[in-house]
């Protein structure tokens, strides 16, 4: 990286150039290292190709070992890129267990041989026993950072979806929008400011909507859909960082894009529209380019956003059908997932976990698509290999749900761990105490309360005491978390 980068870096972040657990490049440095070889290919025409790299299994490991040992994995993982990679390569930690590697130099091809040598690499230095899987883009005319890890994350999902341990380089996909022409909204309080964008916005074939204000701003999303917001900084009243806040804060508008219009160019307001929630910047007076470029980019990423609240509706909607197959567990995956989310609620979960409990809840027993009915409707008990295929059932969910990992987040824990057990005799892992996240602990007793209180196939209902006397017992023996039992409790108690 050439020393005007590295003096760029200096004198906007003040901070280590280097991460310091895997030695390699820290976020901060990459995300000035790209924008430098943007400019390089935008110049001179030099190549370059972005790569994703996630560890393949990572959050499995890390449950299993430990923090420490997962430390270990991502410290080595990082040395194996470093020596894998030419000197004229850029590999940094990009986030998490997700390391990112620039091939400078080198067109889409040269990336996927580059890309196939470092997964190999990793796989024969640890002896199969850690693997990767890749993404890879390379630069194109009108790339913006945001687009090519947009593509480069794409392509990544889609080597994890077909088995991982490989690499996929970026395709271009139609992903249909909402609407062919989509709809922008340009919020700014001067009327010359609104036409302009209204002339470029149009010639770019979208629809356009406009606002004086931010309270108009906000009435018009509050009854139309909207695909993405243009929105001025500085305006009076209600400025368009507030405008952001609160779009941002609401379930109907959270993931639609908004692109901050600003006149300001230093850092801070940066910084202030990062922490309200904004999806990119465009300082006024805007380029058509870098327009097109950046509402073309964030479209994008609300049709992916659009395709994958569909799909999570689907399964939604899977679940309730593999429920309705068993007349005894009608209305089962709500209630549970109610409950539930009163006792997180209780419990003080964030609402990243009530999140996770409402969804894994619905979707918990949707592994149970594989399970016969003969077995899930069978009358008395069943046999050591009918429990086995019963058993499958979290296993066979989390996988069904896993490509939508981004999307359902720690949901996928309450999905496949919710028939752990603190001593070790749950499955499908045999996971012990403090391995098992708490948001499956809570599932756990919510979902054994429900199946004693209701009638099924093999026998009646109990009543609420005799099951909370049940959960009591397997709190002696071990098995069940005793704070999450006692919280439960007290809300069954209180009526919820």
């Amino acid at each position: 990286m050439s020393s005007s980068a590295t003096t760029e870096y200096e004198k906007e972040v003040h901070a280590p150039f280097t991460d310091s657990l895997t030695g390699l490049y820290n976020h901060g440095y990459f995300k000035v290292a790209i924008e430098h070889e943007i400019n390089r290919y935008e110049r001179h025409g030099s190549p370059f190709s972005l790569c994703l790299i996630d560890i393949d299994w990572f959050s499995h490991f890390n449950k299993r070992f430990g923090s420490i040992d997962g430390d270990r994995m991502l410290k080595t993982i990082g040395n194996l890129i470093s020596s894998a990679i030419r000197e004229v390569d850029i590999a940094a930690r990009y986030l998490g267990d997700v390391y990112a590697v620039m091939f400078t130099m080198s067109e889409r091809e040269d990336a996927r041989t580059a890309a196939e040598r470092l997964c190999r690499a990793i796989e024969s230095m640890t002896e199969g026993k850690i693997t990767v899987s890749l993404g890879v883009v390379s630069c194109y005319k009108g790339a913006t950072s945001a687009s090519l890890i947009l593509k480069a994350q794409q392509a990544l999902a889609e080597a994890k979806a077909r088995g991982k341990n490989r690499v996929h380089l970026h395709e271009e996909q139609q992903f249909a929008a909402q609407e062919i022409n989509p709809k922008v909204l340009v919020v700014d309080d001067e009327a010359a400011n609104r036409k302009l964008l209204e002339i470029l916005l149009l010639n770019l074939g979208h629809q356009v909507l406009k606002a004086s204000d931010g309270e108009e701003a906000l009435h018009i999303v509050s009854k139309t859909d909207v695909d993405l917001i243009l929105l001025d900084a500085m305006m009076p009243g209600m400025d368009g960082f507030e405008v952001c806040r609160r779009l941002k804060a609401q379930d109907s508008t959270r993931l639609t894009p908004v692109i901050m219009l600003t006149a300001l160019s230093g850092l801070d307001a940066k910084i202030k529209g990062i922490e309200a929630g904004a999806d990119d910047f465009i300082t006024k007076p805007p380029n058509r380019a870098e327009l097109l470029a950046r509402t073309s980019s964030l479209l994008r990423v609300k049709a992916l956003n659009d395709n994958l609240t569909s799909i999570e509706n689907v399964l939604i909607s899977l679940a309730n059908a593999i429920e309705a197959r068993d007349a005894y567990t009608q209305g089962h995956v709500q209630r549970v997932a109610s409950l539930a989310c009163a006792l997180g609620s209780k419990m003080g979960t964030s609402q990243k976990e009530l999140k996770a409990l409402k969804l894994g809840g619905v979707l918990h027993d949707i592994g149970k698509i594989h399970v016969p009915d003969a077995i899930l409707n069978k009358p008395g008990p069943l046999t050591p290999d009918e429990r086995k295929i019963m058993e499958a059932h979290a296993i066979s969910g989390y996988k069904i749900c896993l490509p939508l990992k981004k999307s359902l987040g720690e949901a996928l824990d309450v999905i496949c761990y919710h028939h752990e057990k603190l001593d070790g005799s749950g499955y499908p892992d045999g996971l012990t105490k403090d391995e098992i996240p708490m948001v499956a602990r809570i599932m756990a007793v919510v979902d054994i309360y429900d199946a004693l209180v209701t009638d099924r196939s093999y026998r009646k209902g109990m009543s609420a005491g005799e099951a909370v006397k049940i959960i009591n017992g397997m709190v002696a023996d071990g098995k069940l978390d005793p704070d999450v039992v006692r919280n439960f409790i007290e809300t069954i108690s209180n009526g919820r």
